[in-house]
């Protein structure tokens, strides 16, 4: 299968900005997915980490994806929005949902709250779940973050659905931080798209057959993520690792600061808009002075 037949390339795991009151703010949601798309993006991820899904109900989800088709802000094959939840039936509304109005791919937590599954009864969810949506239209993205959901996809698992399901089961973020797990996919799943959470490993997955990344710094960084990506996919792996400095340094920062509380803060002070300082609880709002801070390390990262 080669590059292009695959799911590749640098993902955005959007921002969701809220109002006070804490509804999405719609406009500002649809602007900063369109720019993001605009300065390089290949894909956006509404509704993972960063978009702070777990706050979020199942109406709200499929109201504000289907709001940013509507409004322009992306096309349904450019949306790979996350669909997983604890609840099978809640997984299958979302994930039908999300193919129904036409998106490129979904991505699909473990059912957190189950941390003593085995790998057989994660086998029986993911399978039910594709079954459920009986669509050959459906390409699933398997979303290992262990140190948020205290369960994981192993290697062994991912290559089991990928061999039970080939072409459906399509790709596998991995976000644990564990180098040694990426390449393990990698290994045990040669017909999946791998994609690191973070944008500092990338060249280092793609040499091996990785996807691209999947990343927060991407709301803040894709046009420099993207030039490193279109780099490396080139087979110009010198070019991207020197491409790769400034983009690992701003990453650090952004890390440094929070992350996501960081990138909301970044954009506030980027845009003069307040609403970005608003997470939903159990969060905490993000603070202004983390944002200036930010504004002011990365200005001096060459």
């Amino acid at each position: 299968m080669t590059r292009q037949d695959r799911l590749c390339g640098v993902i955005t795991p959007l921002l969701t900005p809220f109002e006070r009151d804490l509804s999405i703010a719609q406009q500002l949601y649809h602007q900063h997915a369109a720019e993001c798309l605009a300065n390089g993006a290949h894909y956006l991820s509404p509704f993972g980490t960063t978009g702070e899904a777990a706050s979020h109900s199942v109406a709200e989800r499929m109201a504000a994806l289907e709001a940013l088709v509507v409004s322009g802000a992306a096309r349904p094959d450019q949306l790979m929005p996350g669909t997983g939840l604890c609840s099978l039936s809640e997984t299958l509304t979302l994930t039908r949902h999300a193919v129904a109005i036409g998106c490129r791919a979904v991505m699909v937590l473990p059912p957190f709250f189950h941390v003593n599954a085995t790998d057989d009864g994660l086998y029986r969810y993911f399978g039910q779940l594709i079954e459920g949506v009986g669509s050959d239209a459906l390409r699933l993205c398997l979303y290992h973050i262990p140190q948020m959901t205290r369960i994981g996809i192993s290697p062994e698992l991912a290559g089991r659905l990928s061999a039970a399901f080939p072409g459906v089961v399509a790709a596998y973020k991995d976000s644990s931080g564990d180098w040694q797990n990426t390449q393990a996919v990698i290994r045990a799943a040669p017909g999946v798209s791998v994609f690191p959470g973070s944008e500092s490993v990338m060249v280092q997955a793609m040499r091996l057959g990785g996807g691209g990344c999947i990343s927060a710094g991407c709301n803040s960084n894709v046009a420099a993520i993207r030039a490193v990506y279109d780099a490396a996919a080139d087979g110009r792996y010198e070019v991207a690792e020197v491409l790769s400095g400034p983009v690992n340094r701003h990453r650090a920062a952004l890390e440094g600061g929070g992350l996501i509380p960081a990138l909301k803060s970044l954009k506030a002070h980027q845009t003069g808009d307040r609403r970005w300082l608003t997470l939903r609880p159990p969060l905490e709002d993000a603070d202004p002075g983390v944002g200036a801070a930010l504004a002011e390390t990365l200005g001096r990262v060459v």
